[in-house]
């Protein structure tokens, strides 16, 4: 198995920065959900996955949007949802792309993880795959996740392992709940011989209904930015946590930087364009993979991501001296809980972004327009399907696949 990506050097990120900030030809790499359907229901989920979307692209549909990546040259792709491996032609778009040159990193609750599908993913160059798990004992993960995902998610794991799939990513979401859990992580992620990767909560989707409860304290906050720079280049974060650079002199590994529209977006799986992963609102809409011109005519001709390709200025943190280290934080952070995109992250650690939250109308944030929860699907089985095939977004994300194929993790 081929690793897909790699930090940059220390030394060529200030280089590599201000080259990203004007936008590249083409993202370095995307985010791309093939599904709403899930067999979980996770409290935070950023995209309101549970249904399948009847109106998601078709195979064909997204094996064209894979040529055009070909063509542009993209690294990889993470594709996510919802649940992707739900998808029934999953493996055979996994196959395409792999085989156009286009790297996958797929993320996965588990579900179909079985020991024979690892052996082949162990086998297959250019994948990579990363297991979601938000508790490292099974009441912590269980309360977000829901009952049964953690024994899914470890049962991956060991079958990872045992295929000598070496390096997969156990990603974790950091919550109030879970921060005293990162060494217990970073013990699993040994055990396993995965790499841990941490991402930062953020208030869309589901998130924002948790959000109060779930984001970490401004202590954990600290202990997290103390415990990334003692444990930072084992870890992996996704860039998610360089607003907490303000806290010190001493640099969080990464970019420092939000890539929105200008190293990476999101195609949902309609074939929405999003600036930001975590921002699935028509704010942040570009365009859409069906319209003339494609994808590469969104990236590279939107008139939202040519103004996020523009120089910005500190706005309201301009009279902070932590502007230069911490860059005004999280866009999506600060528009879904009613920020200013040019004022302080709700979390920022000099407290400004408290403080402006106490001025914020709650009634009237902005919620992400497109929500697919299901509350009452049972953990990983499938429903007999009844309904029309143009129904199955009001069953089971499962219904109408033969239960022997779930468990065995055929195709």
């Amino acid at each position: 198995m081929t690793t897909l990506h790699d930090p940059p050097p220390a030394e060529r990120v200030p280089a590599l920065v201000e080259q990203f900030k004007g936008g590249l030809n083409a993202p370095i790499c995307l985010t791309w959900e093939w599904t709403y359907a899930c067999n979980l229901s996770c409290a935070h989920c950023l995209s309101s996955s549970g249904r399948r979307d009847p109106l998601e692209l078709s195979t064909e549909e997204i094996k064209s949007v894979i040529d055009e990546l070909q063509r542009m040259q993209v690294f990889y792709v993470n594709v996510g949802g919802g649940e992707p491996t739900v998808r029934p032609d999953f493996w055979e778009l996994l196959d395409y792309a792999v085989g156009h040159q286009v790297g996958v990193k797929f993320s996965t609750n588990g579900l179909r993880l079985t020991p024979e599908r690892a052996r082949r993913l162990a086998a297959t160059d250019y994948v990579d795959i990363q297991i979601s798990l938000d508790g490292a004992t099974r009441e912590v993960n269980d309360a977000v996740r829901g009952p049964g995902s953690y024994d899914m998610a470890i049962r991956a794991m060991e079958n990872l392992a045992e295929a000598g799939f070496g390096d997969f990513k156990i990603s974790v979401v950091m919550t109030r709940q879970n921060v005293p859990q990162l060494d217990d992580f970073a013990a699993i992620a040994d055990y396993y011989g995965a790499q841990l990767r941490i991402t930062r909560l953020r208030p869309s989707g589901r998130g924002a209904d948790v959000w109060d409860d779930l984001h970490p304290t401004s202590a954990q906050q600290l202990d997290i930015y103390t415990w990334l720079l003692a444990h930072g280049e084992r870890v992996l974060t996704g860039d998610s946590f360089f607003h907490l650079n303000a806290l010190g002199s001493d640099p969080l590994p990464g970019l420092n930087l939000c890539g929105a529209g200008r190293v990476v977006c999101l195609i949902d799986p309609v074939g929405d364009v999003y600036a930001c992963p975590f921002a699935i609102h028509d704010a942040f809409k570009a365009g859409n993979v069906r319209s003339p011109g494609g994808f590469d005519r969104v990236w590279r001709e939107s008139a939202l991501f040519a103004d996020l390709r523009r120089p910005t200025t500190a706005g309201a943190c301009s009279g902070c001296p932590a502007y230069d280290s911490c860059q005004g934080g999280c866009m999506a952070a600060k528009f879904f809980t009613g920020l200013p995109l040019d004022g302080p992250d709700p979390e920022c650690v000099k407290g400004h972004g408290a403080a402006a939250l106490a001025s914020v109308d709650a009634g009237a944030l902005p919620r992400q327009g497109k929500d697919h929860s299901h509350r009452t699907v049972p953990l990983g089985m499938p429903a007999v399907r009844t309904a029309r095939p143009d129904r199955l977004c009001d069953e089971s994300p499962l219904a109408g696949a033969p239960l022997a194929q779930h468990l065995k993790g055929t195709s």
